[in-house]
This record gives structure tokens, sequence and C-alpha cells, in this order.
């Protein structure tokens, strides 16, 4: 599962500047070890500690003692494995969960596959997509969302086709 991604160096004893994508963004710290993931390379480094820096967290890596070594990092995406996630309470889904599901209306009417989803500060939403056709619908247990059955694939949802 993809957690963050290496976005800089931070001084100059080898430590990295990550962007976060848990919540919130120091939770990323919980976890180790991580699997570096730059071009179709993998590289597994053990976390040695790390703190909140403004919107970014800072991190120490085993094995990266410089500036030059953090730097041939940066881009590289931080991956965890599964395993290392807390089990998701009832109605509550990981992203990476819900991302190539079916999705379908009331009537059953195949509205695409999740590509990914959109944090907007009010509510998540589900991009969708069929061909060249993308729908934006939102993440709303009960309402908009009626049910997702991950052993199936599929979410069922209160939406109009032509949306």
């Amino acid at each position: 599962m993809n957690v963050g991604q290496v976005s800089g160096v931070f001084g100059v004893k080898g430590w990295v500047k990550v962007y976060s994508f848990t919540d919130p963004r120091e939770n990323i710290l919980q976890y180790s070890p991580w699997i570096l993931q730059k071009n179709s390379r993998l590289q597994e480094v053990k976390l040695l500690g790390g703190r909140r820096q403004g919107n970014l967290v800072v991190a120490e890596l085993q094995g990266i003692s410089d500036r030059d070594s953090a730097a041939e990092l940066m881009g590289a995406d931080i991956l965890i494995r599964k395993q290392q996630l807390p089990k998701a309470d009832d109605g509550e889904y990981y992203w990476a969960d819900l991302i190539g599901l079916e999705v379908c209306n009331q009537q059953g009417c195949k509205l695409g596959k999740v590509d990914h989803l959109l944090e907007t500060g009010a509510n998540d939403v589900l991009v969708v997509v069929d061909g060249e056709v993308e729908r934006l619908i939102p993440f709303l247990q009960q309402s908009t969302i009626l049910k997702i059955d991950l052993d199936d694939g599929i979410i069922i949802v209160d939406w109009d086709p032509d949306f």
C-alpha cells in the first residue's frame, strides 16, 4: 500500500522529507519497515525516527547517512505491507481496498470501476471510470453509497448514469 512519497532532503545527515498520505500525516512514522519504490526498483528500509515538520514529515532511515544518499531517494513511493495496517472497523474502508471495484447503481447499470478517490474536505469522492467517461460520486455511506462488497468486488450506489 502506498502511504507517501519521499519529497526532498532534510539537513546534511541523510534525513528525508516525506509527503504522507496518512491522516494525521505523522502516522506514517508508525510503520516500519518501509519499501521504497523508485521506477521499478524496490528497497526495504528500516525507519529509525522522524517527526512532523510543518505540512511534511521528516524521517531518518537506516543506511542513509548523508545528503547525497537521501537525494537519490527523492520521488520514491513509500509502500508498506497491508498486514502492517490495523484492521478497518466495520463500515470503514482503506482507499486501496476500493480502487478497482466495479460500481453499479440500484438498477444494475454498470457505471465503471473506481480509479481513485479524492479528498475534498466535505467528503471523499469516488472517481469512477468507464472508458472515456469519468464520474465523480460522493462517498456518503447510507446515502449515495448503499453497499460495499469487498468479497464480490462491487459497490452499489444511488446514482444516475447520466451524471
